[in-house]
């Protein structure tokens, strides 16, 4: 439990942590904000105008951040069985720096144990992006990550990386009109 609180009050203090997602090791910090994103362009080395993955627990968690959930999400969500993170329109209680241009946000609820836990008790969303440099390869494993992600986190969540996918999730945008894009298998 000394990884959950630890984690928990990195968030809380703006800070960022490395940890275990149900697809890769991620980037995080709290998505509402502002400062703690700009730490993520920052260490990824990432323009601002390429927007970031968040996390929610649930659909209830997931309403806080979204003014409309198109009912082709909540299909999407109970038929894949693959990690699918959904690109919404209108986002909202977040920080400004992490919504698209296009006024969208990119939300995906993890089927991972930890990260649900870490959601439940931190109550809110948190972002999660590769932990790699912008353009350079998303790793696999803890091992393949680069020292300068791990030395510019301030925690490193200790749990084994055994039951991550090592493959980044589908990205499907659903607008509010039904228009429905593809933009990562």
């Amino acid at each position: 439990m000394f990884t959950l609180t630890q984690a928990l009050t990195t968030l809380k203090n703006g800070g960022l942590i490395l940890y275990p997602t149900d697809t890769v090791w991620g980037i995080g910090c709290d998505a509402t904000n502002p400062e703690a994103v700009e730490k993520i362009f920052k260490l990824k080395q990432r323009k601002d105008s390429k927007a970031l993955i968040c996390l929610v627990a649930d659909e209830r968690m997931l309403k806080k951040y979204v003014k409309q959930i198109p009912e082709a999400a909540i299909d999407l969500m109970d038929i894949e069985d693959n990690p699918i993170t959904i690109i919404y329109d209108e986002p909202q209680n977040l920080a400004e720096n992490l919504i698209a241009k296009d006024n969208t946000i990119a939300i995906r609820i993890p089927d991972n144990d930890f990260c649900f836990q870490l959601l439940r008790k931190f109550n809110g969303a948190i972002v999660s992006t590769s932990a790699n440099v912008s353009g350079k390869p998303t790793p696999k494993s803890f091992k393949e990550i680069h020292e300068d992600i791990l030395k510019g986190v301030d925690y490193v969540v200790n749990l084994p990386d055994e039951k991550i996918g090592a493959k980044p999730s589908s990205i499907i945008k659903l607008s509010n009109d039904g228009k429905v894009q593809v933009i990562r298998k």
